[in-house]
């Protein structure tokens, strides 16, 4: 039997709530303005998505408690990949919190926008490293987003906590349009020892791309090396909705990545499009064990 189709990565905002998003001008101005569930739920209908990973946009607890709210009151966010302050002391208590309280189930990892923060080795201070301890502690998942500087630490990260389920979006973000290859697809090599643990997000490419002239063709060097690594059973499908609509539709992310895909068997396929995302986040409408 398939597996369900899951899309790993997917946002809702709403600039006018006053979070940070001063990135949504300039090229992203089309997307300054509120995207929520029933935006998003005919794409999902219209290409067999029956789940989502509902992923914070910016550092914010507040956000949080708001987005595992959501996921209790939809019918398709299965998971929401939150934020909590790695560096304070109470970490561990914010995170107990969040679990315990009614839609706490919801909650299946952390993410921190590393990308945003002056050092490239943030996640190798010890308070932060504090912090991950909690997040492992709590059964969570870690969802490590490296631009190319940031990128050895994040590796370091994954080989400092090897009992913590790690899961890297988007691939690093290599710059696809300017074809930006080498120096990425060395980095990536060392995530090859850390497999065991880490899966990673086959998302957020086209936006990498030129936004008005890319093909899956663009795309198929960076997934074959990203398969090649980690391997179909740790590569999750996901669109990086509503950022993806600056380059193309909910329809042409998805099919791109299927025409990108090497060949593969269907029990493969149905790993990378449902399978990983679910064992990686154990995602509780899923997850059927006691």
């Amino acid at each position: 039997m398939a597996s369900p189709i899951i899309d790993s990565h997917q946002h809702f905002w709403d600039p006018a709530s006053g979070g940070d998003y001063g990135w949504l001008s300039g090229p992203f101005e089309p997307l300054n303005r509120k995207f929520e569930p029933r935006d998003l739920h005919p794409a999902l209908q219209a290409n067999g998505v029956v789940g989502t990973i509902l992923v914070q946009t910016w550092n914010d607890l507040g956000e949080t408690w708001d987005f595992i709210e959501t996921a209790a009151n939809t019918d398709f966010v299965a998971g929401v990949v939150g934020w909590v302050d790695l560096t304070d002391p109470h970490v561990a208590d914010t995170l107990a919190e969040l679990q315990q309280s009614p839609n706490g189930k919801w909650l299946v990892g952390i993410r921190h926008l590393i990308q945003t923060e002056p050092d490239p080795n943030w996640l190798l201070r010890d308070d932060v490293r504090r912090g991950l301890q909690a997040v492992q502690d709590a059964g969570l998942v870690y969802d490590l987003v490296p631009n190319l500087p940031q990128l050895p630490s994040a590796i370091e990260t994954t080989k400092t906590f090897p009992e913590l389920r790690f899961v890297l979006d988007h691939m690093s973000k290599p710059n696809i349009k300017n074809r930006e290859y080498d120096e990425w697809a060395e980095l990536m090599q060392g995530f090859r020892r850390e497999r065991r643990h880490v899966w990673c997000k086959l998302s957020g490419m086209v936006t990498e791309a030129d936004w008005h002239d890319w093909t899956p063709a663009d795309l198929k060097p960076y997934v074959d090396h990203v398969l090649e690594i980690f391997g179909p059973d740790r590569c999750m499908f996901g669109t990086d909705w509503p950022v993806c609509l600056v380059a193309g539709s909910y329809d042409d992310v998805m099919g791109a990545l299927r025409e990108s895909l090497p060949d593969l068997t269907a029990q493969q396929r149905d790993q990378i499009f449902g399978g990983s995302a679910i064992e990686a986040y154990k995602l509780p409408a899923f997850n059927h064990e006691p």
